[in-house]
């Protein structure tokens, strides 16, 4: 099983909770959600085994559960198991399943395991309709999605299929699943994952959609920890871009979470999975929605209290992904969902400065005014959003996306991130290479420089006359002293006002910077150590 897989596997589920359940008095709310917490996460540990190569029995996971709950566990197990089974090529047997639980009926036992044959991994080196399925890229509480190649147009695309157990178990489902289809379908923005066409091939329901190389914005969080403030804000503000757009449709996202982002490799962010997506009509009301759903850590607090979900609420959410983006993780983990019925989430998110003090006021402000606890404090849309974060953004542009725009198809080029500085590497010719750091100033915003520098050698005194003469050639920024690690150190040196500074004079530095540091390296020393 593939690594992608597994880690799907483990991703946080997204709940739907009915709203009599929500709205309901008392212990009897909070039993029932409770009820289907251990449900849902029963399920997860049980596909966890599956999935690291052990042999759990469904017997297990059933003990000490009320039978309305057990019969409920039972028929999610039994599919899970038999879509591993069909996964791994080996027999499925109604009457194993019959003789093991003879509270559900053998025909029902067959519809449950007929839904697993078609198991999308069967899919992989196969055509569905006009679509060659060449990989799993993701998989999610609805279905799987798969790189798939069209053969008419001959062009990648991403194809999810609704899981044909779901399907058959919940045919409501089938309805939720093509409800995203003609979401999506009426959205065309560049921060929105574009939806191509809607379909079903016998049994099978899929969407064809963008396929997004790249990684979702909780894959970044997670390999690299919180990002600078100049790259969220942009993240943030594509993402609000796209929700905007969303809105004026009069569609609700109501699962804006950081797996639902995707960063292409240019580093464009683009909001996907409508699957939770609601059209909202000019005369509907928050009282008409009957369901409260989402993700439990990204939900604002209305929605635990029975208020319908709303473009409010999905700006709460955002709010919360730029926290996630600065801080790295959540202000809260793992709340458990009775107590959030019962109490509702009241508290406020942590000042963002007392985490990370360098951040601007106007950024803490920001993320403050995002996840009030009131929907009436917050941005009523991401219209009204985007213009927040675009005004506290300003003209000035991450260095990820302006490296990426000066660098992007340049395969001499690397760089790597250390907090808010950036490390380039140039391969030069002769098998030679030489690295240049870019560090914005510790100033305020409209004083800032971006500083970018190359190191050559030590600046022992016995190079002094040589650097000399060679700095009098030097084209391009200057060769300097600068202490670097307590040592003084000669570097080739040059800056550029932060706010302004342009991709092509990133990219004509870095390379200038390099070539020359280079040069005054081997003059100096003969060596390649920068």
């Amino acid at each position: 099983m593939s690594d992608e897989l597994t880690n799907s596997i483990a991703a946080e589920r997204t709940l739907v909770i009915p709203h009599s359940i929500a709205s309901a008095a008392g212990d009897d709310a909070s039993a029932s959600i409770a009820a289907a917490r251990r449900i849902n996460t029963r399920c997860d540990e049980f596909e966890q085994e599956l999935a690291a190569g052990l042999s759990p029995k469904i017997e297990s996971y059933l003990a000490d559960l009320p039978a309305n709950e057990r019969e409920q566990l039972l028929i999610e197990l039994l599919g899970a198991e038999a879509d591993f089974k069909v996964m791994r090529r080996e027999r499925l047997s109604v009457s194993d399943y019959t003789t093991r639980f003879p509270e559900l009926s053998a025909a029902r036992i067959a519809e449950i395991l007929e839904g697993s044959r078609l198991r999308e991994d069967a899919l992989i080196g196969r055509k569905l309709h006009v679509y060659q399925c060449v990989s799993l890229v993701g998989a999610g509480a609805m279905g799987r999605v798969y790189l798939a190649l069209h053969d008419d147009l001959q062009r990648h695309c991403a194809l999810k299929i609704l899981s044909p157990r779901r399907g058959v178990c919940d045919p409501e489902l089938i309805a939720q699943f093509l409800q995203e289809g003609q979401a999506a379908a009426a959205l065309i923005h560049p921060n929105i994952v574009a939806l191509y066409a809607v379909g079903q091939l016998g049994g099978t329901h899929f969407l064809e959609m963008e396929y997004v190389p790249g990684r979702s914005l909780q894959q970044l969080i997670r390999e690299e920890g919180p990002l600078p403030a100049d790259r969220a804000l942009r993240l943030a503000t594509m993402v609000a871009d796209g929700l905007a757009a969303a809105h004026r449709a009069g569609i609700v996202h109501r699962d804006v979470k950081p797996d639902n982002v995707l960063i292409t490799r240019e580093g464009i962010a683009k909001l996907g999975d409508f699957g939770l997506a609601k059209r909202r009509l000019p005369t509907e009301v928050d009282s008409a929605d009957q369901t409260i759903i989402g993700t439990p850590n990204y939900m604002a607090p209305e929605l635990f209290q029975g208020q319908g979900a709303s473009s409010s609420s999905d700006v709460y959410a955002l709010g919360l992904c730029l926290f996630q983006m600065l801080i790295g993780q959540l202000p809260w983990q793992e709340v458990s969902i009775a107590q959030l019925i019962r109490n509702g989430r009241t508290e406020t998110v942590p000042n963002i400065r007392d985490l990370r003090p360098e951040l601007s006021l106007e950024l803490a402000e920001c993320v403050a005014l995002l996840t009030a606890p009131s929907p009436d404090r917050r941005p009523a849309d991401g219209v009204a959003a985007s213009l927040l974060l675009h005004a506290v953004l300003g003209l000035e542009r991450d260095l990820e996306s302006l490296l990426l725009e000066a660098f992007g198809n340049d395969t001499t080029v690397t760089w790597v991130r250390n907090g808010e500085n950036y490390c380039v590497t140039r391969q030069l010719p002769g098998d030679r290479k030489q690295k240049v750091f870019l560090e914005p100033t510790p100033h305020a915003a409209h004083e800032r420089v971006l500083l970018l520098y190359s190191i050559c050698c030590a600046a022992t005194p016995s190079y002094y006359e040589q650097a000399l003469l060679q700095n009098a050639i030097v084209l391009h920024g200057s060769l300097a002293i600068r202490e670097i690690d307590g040592q003084k150190m000669f570097v080739v040196i040059n800056a550029y006002p932060r706010s302004t500074v342009a991709p092509e004079e990133i990219r004509r530095s870095v390379l200038e910077i390099a070539a020359q540091a280079d040069q005054v390296e081997q003059r100096l020393t003969g060596q390649d150590h920068n």
